[in-house]
């Protein structure tokens, strides 16, 4: 029989690490709405906890994500699912009737198998949808895409709701590409960042990019930006632009 880790047992740096990521996930799951990326309940943002015991920060074997099934109004802190990266929830004084998403194992995958990676987003924003449903990429025919993505949106393969598949196929997608946004078969978008906020940062702008090149189209024919160029705009937003 599997132990269900308690979060009481946990020493204290990383309790107050955990209570600190269900905070930050809580509150980022009002951005979805926000930028009109879901409906309904649909949609979730996780995070993996890291914690600082004097020498940086550290990523743990746990994440935090929203409970299936509820809405968007309801979602506090105290209501956050804390699970283990293999997926199950650890008994931590959640209700016992909140389960974890039903996206869990895809978040658990790409946490066991994309370093770096601390924050996961999945949406079914209307623009990024529609492509996946065509099956197709989102070109780069847009500096913003080349400063976020690094290219084209990619498409990942169909899998069905329930395991790892979609996990996988997430994984099988972006591992090589600079892009953190993946859009799913017939599904939709998935985006990856080192944290929760720009996972969601990276949903919002996969939406826009998606209504962009997509109004762009009905227009007549659009032009790709060549990848060298592309390139150049990736390394400067991702390393000179901002504050640092």
């Amino acid at each position: 029989m599997t132990t269900v880790p308690v979060l009481a047992e946990l020493d204290d740096a990383l309790q107050a690490a955990v209570a600190a990521t269900r905070e930050r996930v809580a509150a980022l799951h009002a951005e979805l709405p926000r930028w009109g990326l879901v409906v309904w309940t649909a949609g979730n943002v996780s995070e993996r906890v890291t914690v600082d015991r004097g020498n940086g920060p550290e990523p743990t074997d746990l994440f935090v994500i929203k409970p299936s099934g509820v809405s968007y109004d309801e979602l506090s802190a105290e209501n956050m699912v804390v699970c283990t990266l293999e997926g199950t929830k650890i008994a931590d004084g959640t209700p016992e009737h909140l389960v974890p998403s039903s996206d869990t194992a895809a978040h658990a995958y790409v946490y066991r198998h994309m370093e770096g990676v601390g924050g996961v987003v999945h949406t079914h924003s209307t623009y990024a949808t529609a492509w996946a449903a065509r099956r197709e990429p989102i070109p780069c025919a847009l500096t913003m895409m080349g400063d976020e993505f690094g290219g084209e949106i990619p498409i990942g393969p169909f899998a069905l709701i329930g395991d790892d598949s979609i996990g996988r196929g997430i994984v099988e997608t972006l591992r090589d590409s600079k892009s953190p946004a993946v859009l799913m078969a017939n599904h939709g978008p998935f985006t990856i960042g080192k944290d929760a906020r720009a996972a969601v940062k990276a949903a919002v702008m996969c939406e826009e990019v998606a209504k962009t090149v997509h109004v762009a189209r009905q227009g007549g024919e659009i032009h790709l930006i060549p990848q060298d160029l592309v390139d150049r705009l990736n390394d400067r937003y991702q390393n000179v632009y901002g504050q640092h």
